[in-house]
């Protein structure tokens, strides 16, 4: 596909036409090159946003009276860019609770930073949707939380409430190097596999008596009384329940299949593989256990467990057909997704369609969140980036991002040139 070019300035131009943000949330971006993901490739179309939700997409799209039109000429108009696994919106010394391997009472939403200039950095990538997630110190961390980048919003504005939470959870060197360094468990990997099932063994036991407690007062059991609440059991026993999933932190092949087994002797489901180093060597499994690849292109090598880590095992999990995302698992590095997703291409031989999947549909079925986001189609949410190049291109840059139709994002206000040498 050719790489169109832009001076910046049309863009300045089209904002300067009305007020930014938007609060109307009702905008049409008009005449560029439309990237659905999922529907093919528009040429001069147009995507229209109204009360926050894609209502059109074409070619001939009628862009009702009142409705603020940006003019998108020769520019590519895609779906708001999704990472499954970053650290942002997060003050840096609360992402490890590194004091118990098992603190799944805790809750990252409790403790997010709608106003964290981590938020627009990564806007500024065309990221518009992200997982918060706890480190990998423990071998069961916090609650992650999703949210939408509102940046600078009430916090219940940017969490994501109706999709299932996902657990963090951990295997490897980082629990065994730091609970090993305080002489505790884990300090191999056979105190991890003991303190995991430990865990989920003591949640089974506690959700059995809350069923059977629940069991009593439906049969109309007036003397029936509830067994004690225990925080770190409650949210295991959501997992136990299907409630809640999983995505945990592993590079190691043969610590992939242990934990997918285990799920399967629990009942629990998990979702996503971080820094999924090795997958490329279970790809089998991952296809037929529904996982999802979370993983960087070209990270490997940096401690031992990342030694097998293969730039090439894209391919691989492509053609077995794991549902594959590319991670930042860095403050910074959310905002270059979409050279990452290029980057793909350099070792693989893999389609534009396929690595821009990593970064938008594929991540939201990551989530659980591919009815509402990831591309552009009648219906979902009116997330949007703009790029000046095509996105594969190493000198593309993104103009402005939108969530639900307002712009959260916009170089000409927010780059650091437009505020001559800081943000504002």
């Amino acid at each position: 596909m050719p790489h169109k070019t832009l001076p910046f300035i049309l863009l300045s131009a089209a904002l300067a036409a009305f007020p930014l943000p938007l609060a109307a949330q009702d905008v049409a971006l008009k005449g560029g090159t439309i990237l659905t993901i999922t529907r093919g490739t528009i040429e001069n179309g147009t995507v229209l946003v109204q009360k926050g939700k894609i209502t059109a997409v074409g070619k001939d799209v009628a862009i009702p009276a009142g409705v603020k039109v940006i003019d998108a000429s020769g520019m590519y108009v895609l779906p708001g860019l999704i990472d499954t696994h970053t650290h942002i919106a997060i003050d840096g010394g609360d992402v490890n609770e590194a004091t118990d391997p098992v603190t799944p009472q805790l809750w990252m939403k409790d403790i997010l930073l709608p106003d964290d200039p981590s938020i627009l950095t990564t806007l500024s990538g065309g990221v518009t949707t992200v997982k918060a997630m706890h480190g990998s110190a423990n071998v069961i961390g916090a609650v992650n939380a999703t949210i939408k980048l509102k940046y600078a919003r009430p916090l219940e504005d940017l969490l994501v409430k109706d999709v299932r939470p996902q657990l963090k959870m951990a295997l490897g060197e980082n629990p065994k190097r730091l609970y090993g360094g305080q002489g505790r468990m884990p300090s191999t990997r056979l105190g991890t596999v003991y303190v995991a099932r430990k865990a989920f063994t003591d949640a089974r036991e506690y959700k059995a008596k809350w069923d059977e407690y629940e069991k009593a007062v439906a049969s109309g059991k007036k003397d029936a009384a509830p067994p004690a609440r225990d925080d770190k059991l409650e949210t295991l026993k959501l997992v136990l329940e299907r409630k809640m999933t999983i995505d945990i932190h592993i590079y190691r092949a043969d610590e992939m299949v242990w934990f997918l087994n285990f799920c399967k002797e629990f009942g629990l489901v998990c979702s996503q593989i971080s820094h999924c180093v090795d997958g490329y060597k279970v790809a089998d499994l991952l296809a037929e256990r529904g996982v999802t690849f979370g993983g960087w292109t070209d990270w490997w090598g940096f401690k031992e467990e990342a030694y097998d880590g293969c730039p090439y095992g894209f391919d691989i999990l492509n053609e077995a057909g794991v549902n594959i995302v590319i991670n930042s698992d860095s403050p910074d590095e959310s905002r270059y997704l979409y050279l990452n997703a290029a980057k793909v291409q350099k070792y693989n031989d893999l389609s534009d369609e396929t690595v821009l999947r990593m970064i938008t549909i594929n991540s939201a079925k990551a989530l659980e969140m591919d009815k509402r986001i990831g591309s552009l189609e009648v219906g979902k949410d009116g997330d949007v980036a703009v790029f000046d190049k095509y996105p594969l291109d190493s000198t593309a840059k993104c103009l402005m991002a939108l969530i639900e139709g307002e712009v959260f994002f916009d170089l000409a206000r927010d780059g650091v040139a437009a505020q001559k040498g800081g943000l504002r």
